[in-house]
């Protein structure tokens, strides 16, 4: 697979890079904190056949800018509204991967005429329960102390000891390889100053401070297909059971095993799912005889 060179965008005066690919009904995926448009890039190829793929960088994120200002929930799904708007889409399928899939949330929440289906993966905002490391970030001095473990001579060392290591045998899974990749991102100061930014506007220092159940409850919700993996050590997989009770006739799938990211633990799985997910979903909204 030859990755697609990514576009940019200028929206409300900053840069916002993406990937657009395929034709056919769109779909939209959402990365999470640390993540990057590159986390859904193998399933570019899996689905752009016979639908429109769009996969951002958010704001503060990969090759997007990152500016100071506001890393809501809500700001982020205002600028994907109108990314959209820009790519002349009317509706999407959206598939958001732990904050992206509050940001999901959140934009069917403000723009429902927008959404035809929901795809959940590893979800925030469906319980209070989050990793102390996320929640670390809120205390004061965080920024020093990231400054610090981030900076090149303490990352090129912790490298080398994972070097070591895999010449022993050692293999890391998807969850390290991730969440590694986006640490390694966090070497300027701007993109910590946006990391810190957007952690804080969802967590403190209890846990997630922002709840879809606030507001689901008021709108009628879209087909939903929700993907855990058994082992997220990040967030907890049985708040896969709360957004069943915050999204009634949802679908689940627990990915036996899998960590945070379901979909690089088992990509294969993951897209079948998918494709089989938009394809009822076109099958349910499809004119009648």
């Amino acid at each position: 697979m030859t990755p697609l060179a990514p576009r940019t965008v200028v929206l409300h005066g900053h840069e916002l890079s993406y990937v657009d690919s395929g034709s056919g009904p769109a779909v939209l995926f959402i990365h999470g904190i640390l993540g990057s448009q590159r986390q859904w890039s193998h399933l570019v190829d899996a689905v752009d056949e016979d639908h429109r793929v769009v996969v951002p960088d958010l704001f503060g994120h990969g090759d997007s800018a990152k500016p100071t200002g506001d890393y809501s929930l809500s700001s982020h799904a205002a600028t994907l509204r109108d990314l959209l708007d820009h790519l002349g889409i009317e509706r999407v399928t959206l598939v958001g991967h732990s904050l992206g899939g509050g940001i999901a949330m959140q934009f069917y929440y403000l723009f429902p005429e927008r959404v035809d289906r929901l795809v959940l993966v590893a979800s925030g905002g469906l319980g209070r329960e989050v990793h102390l490391v996320l929640r670390s970030a809120t205390l004061p001095g965080a920024a020093q102390v990231l400054g610090v473990i981030a900076s090149a001579p303490v990352l090129e060392r912790v490298e080398a000891l994972g070097r070591g290591a895999r010449k022993v045998g050692w293999r890391p899974g998807a969850d390290i390889g991730a969440i590694w990749r986006g640490f390694t991102s966090l070497g300027d100061r701007e993109s910590r100053r946006s990391f810190l930014a957007t952690t804080r506007a969802v967590i403190d220092i209890g846990g997630q401070s922002i709840s879809a159940h606030d507001h689901l409850g008021a709108v009628t919700p879209p087909p939903t297909l929700i993907v855990w993996g058994s082992r997220d050590r990040m967030i907890p997989a049985w708040h896969a059971l709360s957004a069943q009770r915050a999204l009634p006739g949802c679908r689940v799938e627990l990915f036996e095993g899998a960590g945070h990211f379901p979909h690089l633990d088992d990509p294969d799985r993951f897209a079948r799912a998918l494709r089989e997910f938009m394809a009822d979903g076109d099958a349910d909204t499809s004119p009648g005889p």
